[in-house]
C-alpha cells in the first residue's frame, strides 16, 4: 500500500512538473514573440511592413534599415557614446567592489553611521537630486560633455550593499593568511577578492551594462547637443523624425534590445548565485 501511494505521489509531481514546464513554455513564447516580430521586421522594407496582409518571415530581406540607421539616423555617433558612458560605469563598478570590501573588511570610526548614510540613499528617487546634480556639473563647467553625463552614475548604493554583503561571507581566515604571506591590502583585494566575487562581478556587471546601454534622461537633460546623446534619445529622435519608417524604427529597437538579451544570456547562470547572498558570519 505504502509503495502504492509513493507511486501515485511520484505521479503527481511529474504531472504538476509537466504542467509547470507547459504553462511557462506558452508564456515564454508569447513574452518573446513581440521581440521576434520586431526583429524580422527590421529585415523588411517599409512597403512590405504597411501591407494589410502581413507574413511573419521577410518576404524580401533586406539590410537596408540597418544601414540608413547609421548614415541618417547618425546612430554611429549614439553608439560612441553610450559605449564611453557604459565604460565609465564600469570603472564605477570597481570603486562599488572597493567602497563594499572596505564596509565588509575594515573596522573604522563611523563605519555603521556612515553605512546606513549609504543606504539612506537608495530612498532617494533620482528625479529629487537631478537638478541639484545638474547645478553642480554645470558650475564645474561639465554640462553638455560626456564626462558630466557619466560622472553621477560612477558608484550606487545598491552596488555597495550588494558587494559588501557578498563580500562579508569571505572567510578572514584567508585573508589574515595572505597577510601574513607579505600580501598587501591592494594585492588581495585584486588576487583574492575579486575572484571569489565572480558572481556578484557579473551580477553587477550586467545592471552596469543595462543601466549605461538604457541612459536616456540624464543625457536628454544634460547634453544640448546631439554629439553626446546616447542610443536611447537617439532612438526617441529617430521615432519623432521618421514616424512612417517602420523598418528604420524596428531596426533601431532591435539594434537596443538585442545586445542586452546577448548579454544576459552569456552571463544568466551567475544572476542566482550572485543574489543568494549568505548571512554575515
Amino acid at each position: 500500500m505504502m509503495e502504492a501511494i509513493f507511486k501515485n505521489s511520484r505521479t503527481k509531481g511529474k504531472l504538476s512538473k509537466g504542467l509547470v514546464a507547459v504553462i511557462l513554455t506558452i508564456w515564454g513564447g508569447a513574452v518573446i514573440l513581440p521581440f521576434l516580430w520586431m526583429f524580422l521586421s527590421s529585415f523588411k522594407s517599409n512597403a512590405e511592413i504597411s501591407q494589410m496582409t502581413q507574413n511573419f518571415l521577410p518576404i524580401h530581406w533586406t539590410l537596408d534599415n540597418y544601414k540608413n540607421l547609421f548614415i541618417s539616423g547618425n546612430f554611429g555617433v549614439y553608439l560612441q557614446n553610450t559605449l564611453i558612458i557604459t565604460a565609465f560605469s564600469f570603472v564605477g563598478l570597481l570603486f562599488n567592489a572597493m567602497a563594499g570590501f572596505g564596509f565588509a573588511k575594515y573596522s573604522f570610526k563611523g563605519k555603521g553611521v556612515l553605512f546606513i548614510a549609504v543606504l539612506a540613499t537608495m530612498m532617494i528617487p533620482g528625479q529629487v537630486t537631478m537638478i541639484p546634480v545638474y547645478l553642480i556639473l554645470n558650475e564645474m563647467h561639465l554640462t553638455n560633455t560626456l564626462i558630466g553625463i557619466a560622472l553621477p552614475g560612477l558608484v550606487g548604493a545598491f552596488a555597495i550593499f550588494l558587494f559588501r554583503q557578498f563580500m562579508a561571507t569571505i572567510s578572514d581566515e584567508i585573508l589574515e593568511a595572505a597577510r601574513l604571506d607579505g600580501a598587501s591590502d591592494a594585492y588581495i583585494f585584486w588576487h583574492i577578492v575579486l575572484p571569489i566575487s565572480r558572481p556578484v562581478l557579473a551580477v553587477q556587471g550586467i545592471l552596469t551594462f543595462i543601466g549605461g546601454w538604457n541612459s536616456f534622461l540624464w543625457p536628454l537633460i544634460l547634453a544640448n547637443d546631439q554629439k553626446y546623446y546616447t542610443l536611447s534619445v537617439g532612438l526617441q529622435l529617430l521615432q519623432g523624425q521618421h514616424t512612417t519608417d517602420y523598418g528604420l524604427q524596428m531596426a533601431g529597437s532591435s539594434f537596443m534590445v538585442i545586445p542586452i538579451i546577448i548579454i544576459f544570456l552569456i552571463f544568466q547562470k551567475y544572476i542566482l548565485q550572485g543574489f543568494n547572498l549568505q548571512p554575515e558570519k
